[in-house]
């Protein structure tokens, strides 16, 4: 998320399921009046490496890249059904 700030309160209106109670609301394609309220715990966390292997058999040829992706950690405060 850019810009987001750690304790920042951040909304979510598009939401595609709830479930209260063992009642299960799909939206069709969102579910209307719904939101989730969450806050953000860190802004810039790197992901596991995960690395990417190219080989050609008999010619030599090998190469190994690597890459992290960078994501932002929320935790779920509320969601408003």
């Amino acid at each position: 998320m850019q810009g987001a700030e750690a304790g920042a309160t951040v909304e979510f209106e598009k939401v595609l399921l709830i479930d209260k109670d063992g009642n299960i609301t799909v939206g069709l394609p969102t579910v209307e009046g719904a939101k989730v309220v969450c806050e953000v715990v860190s802004p810039l966390v790197k992901g596991d490496k995960v690395l990417v292997f190219h080989k050609k058999r008999r010619k030599g040829y090998r190469k190994l890249n690597g890459h992290r992706q960078q994501f932002t950690e929320l935790t779920i405060k509320e969601v408003v059904a």
